[in-house]
Formats: C-alpha cells, structure tokens, sequence
C-alpha cells in the first residue's frame, strides 16, 4: 500500500518564495529549497519525514539559493528540467523531460515542461486527498502568466501553459505557484483571452 500524501508549505526571503514538501510517510518530496535551509530541514522534521527527493522548477537563482545545502545535508536525489538543469549550482540526477513522471515514495508525479519564462520549467501534478493539485514553478499564477522578457517568450509560455495545463485538468485543479497565493484552473480560465491580448 502506498503511504498518503501530504502537503505543507512555507514562505521564504523577501521574494516570498514558496516552498513546497509533499510527505508520503517518512519520505519527503521538497520542491524548490528557495532559501533559509534551516526552516525547510525543520519543515520536514515536524513533518516526521527526512526529504529523500528535491526538485527545483526552473534556473532563477531565488528558487535555489538553499539548493546546495539541503542536497548536502539530506543526500536527497535531485530532480530539473533538463532544459534549465546546465544553470543550477547543483548537479541534477535526473534530468526530466516533458510527459515523464517524477517517482516517489510508490507514487508517480506527471511532469509538463513550461517554456517562457526560463528555457523550459517544470511542473509537476500531484493527487492528494482526490484533488489535482499543480506545482508551476514562476509559469502561471493568480492573474496571469509568469514574467516573460520577449514575444516569441511570451507565446511560447501562453502555448504550453494554455495545451499543457488548462487543456489538460479541470477546473478545481489547485495551483500552487512559485509566489504568493494559490488559485484554481477554474477561476483562471475565463481570462485566457485577455492575457493573450494584453500580452502577460
């Protein structure tokens, strides 16, 4: 039998990064060591789990300023876009490409690569409790798509979100972004139009 998940969550640095950990019985999936070690080490802790697993969404510095120590301090396997992994401090053993899926704990995790805002991030899908649950990295939040710096970017990461994300789930699927609050697929759907318009 495969152990339950659980989600937890905390905050971290002035960006309020969001740091992600997905328990399924003494295991623990990390997802992004942002910043503050110490605080994602005690996450797990009180979470009664040892974070055995790491991925980290995409290539900006403040989703992994924590990275190299969490990984020396766990021996955690750790887990990147292969598009994004050359520009992490860390060595990445498992390169993940789009439609794979990230092992753990007796669950499997669908993973999308997102290209736009970096190279190609990564989002993974988890079901906890019968609810979708996406992990999107800086790709998609409440209001609009991540940061983009061109045209071709831009298009780019309205494409793959729009076929790999909102095509692909339903409504109540929850998203957890990179920053700030979460939001659903179905209070964000309605606006796909306009963001394509006004271009974030």
């Amino acid at each position: 039998m495969t152990d339950t998940l659980t989600l937890h969550q905390i905050s971290v640095s002035p960006m309020d990064n969001n740091c992600y950990l997905l328990v399924a019985g003494s295991e623990a999936l990390l997802i992004d060591a942002a910043d503050d070690a110490p605080a994602l080490l005690r996450m797990a802790e009180e979470a009664g789990a040892t974070i055995t697993a790491v991925l980290t969404t995409h290539r900006h510095p403040d989703h992994h300023r924590a990275l190299v120590e969490v990984l020396e301090k766990t021996g955690a396997t750790h887990y990147a876009p292969f598009l994004d992994a050359p520009a992490l401090p860390a060595d990445v053993d498992v390169e993940l490409e789009h439609g794979d899926t990230l092992p753990f704990a007796g669950h499997e995790f669908p993973i999308a690569i997102l290209r736009g805002h970096t190279p190609g991030g990564a989002a993974l899908t988890a079901e906890i409790d019968g609810q979708t649950h996406l992990f999107v990295g800086d790709s998609l939040f409440p209001g609009g798509l991540g940061k983009t710096t061109s045209e071709s970017d831009f298009v780019r990461l309205f494409k793959d979100v729009s076929e790999r994300i909102f095509d692909r789930y339903d409504d109540d699927a929850i998203v957890h972004p990179g920053h700030g609050e979460g939001t659903t697929l179905g209070a964000e759907r309605p606006h796909l139009d306009d963001w394509w318009e006004r271009r974030w």
